[in-house]
């Protein structure tokens, strides 16, 4: 497709894909773990040989997300996390690693165990200090998610850039790269867990990685790892989520529309204590979110209810169109009371992680309200 082409057209038109054996407007299914060879021995297709790194399939869902963050190459992988261990396992022994403290728990639990084991040395930041603590530190890698989950804590891409010369990783997976192209603020790895609001239809488990400079040697040792690890994207998932992937900007609009609206009322309400949204102009991160996210704030939010932890679990047990769930970003809305879930990790226990869908606002909001009374 065009590069003048926007994300709407991209996404629709699913970067072009087409099925051309039988003409299909809607790419095929291919399930095959090997390919052809003719009566010299040689390829059919010389870019296919065996689906550990071959698949038509997965160049197709890969790129979709390279043409929507204007990305050099995009590589998709079994899982958020594996995305995440294929950035970390480049590090060498012995090397520095400064990681945003309060981002999604499975993060940082797997993150503190392997710089552990590998004798890396981890410092965990606030995303208040991560500046400093970049211009301060001389660091081999520097990941940080934005907005942060469950804090919603926003960090200023640029200006992490800007502060050190280590390589930059971004997981933007609350923003999508719908809202947010990490790549065009100065990151050097931008990564989603796909299988959250790109995927969005909380069927799909996958993974995304996507660099602006597909020869840098990290981005190459991440290539050939994900191949002889064996650490891919089937076909039928990769499948499913580029059919996902054509309603992506639309799905996008109408949460981050709806957890606005949500936002907005639940700040207001007197059974609340706090609402955490980067698109509340009380929220600590809101300058920082206006300027590197464009079309809306994501559908995720905490809220923290007047209280304690039977307070909260009191809500979350009565609302009814909330489904009560662990995820983010699919098309119905969900909502998690996160000290069950992580009471290890200092989260307050009146706090409700929220993940708006695409329903109508005004059910949304009457389901909140009558869990509040």
């Amino acid at each position: 497709m065009d590069k003048s082409h926007k994300p709407a057209t991209i996404a629709a038109h699913a970067a072009g894909a087409l099925d051309p054996q039988s003409g299909g407007v809607v790419p095929a299914l291919q399930p095959s773990t090997t390919y052809i060879r003719d009566e010299d021995y040689a390829l059919v297709r010389p870019d296919n040989i065996y689906s550990r790194a071959d698949s038509d399939n997965l160049r197709q869902a890969e790129e979709v997300l390279r043409a929507l963050e204007g990305a050099e190459e995009t590589l998709l992988f079994p899982s958020g996390m594996a995305a995440i261990a294929a950035v970390f396992r480049t590090l060498p022994n012995g090397a520095t690693a400064i990681v945003q403290s309060g981002i999604y728990w499975g993060t940082t639990a797997w993150v503190r165990d392997f710089c552990a084991r590998r004798d890396i040395v981890l410092i965990e930041v606030d995303a208040d200090d991560l500046i400093a603590t970049c211009c301060a530190q001389n660091a081999n890698l520097v990941f940080i998610e934005t907005p942060s989950n469950p804090w919603l804590k926003s960090v200023d891409i640029q200006a992490a850039a800007d502060a050190s010369d280590a390589m930059l990783v971004v997981d933007a997976t609350a923003a999508t790269p719908i809202l947010t192209r990490a790549l065009d603020h100065g990151a050097d790895i931008v990564m989603h867990s796909a299988t959250k609001g790109i995927n969005g239809h909380s069927d799909v488990l996958a993974g995304v990685l996507s660099t602006r400079a597909k020869d840098a040697e990290i981005w190459e040792m991440i290539r050939a790892d994900r191949k002889m690890a064996g650490a891919i994207l089937g076909p039928f998932e990769a499948w499913m989520l580029t059919r996902a992937m054509r309603t992506l900007p639309l799905r996008v609009e109408r949460m981050s529309q709806n957890a606005q609206m949500l936002a907005e009322y639940l700040l207001a309400h007197d059974a609340v204590e706090d609402v955490f949204y980067p698109g509340l102009p009380s929220h600590p991160g809101f300058e920082t979110a206006q300027k590197q996210m464009q079309g809306g704030f994501g559908c995720l939010l905490s809220v923290l209810v007047s209280g304690g932890r039977d307070d909260a679990l009191r809500v979350v047990g009565k609302l009814a169109l909330f489904l009560r769930a662990t995820s983010l970003g699919g098309v119905e809305s969900l909502v998690e009371h996160r000290h069950t879930i992580e009471p290890h990790t200092g989260i307050p226990e009146n706090l409700i992680r929220v993940s708006v869908g695409i329903e109508d606002i005004s059910d949304l909001i009457a389901d909140w309200d009558q869990a509040l009374d």
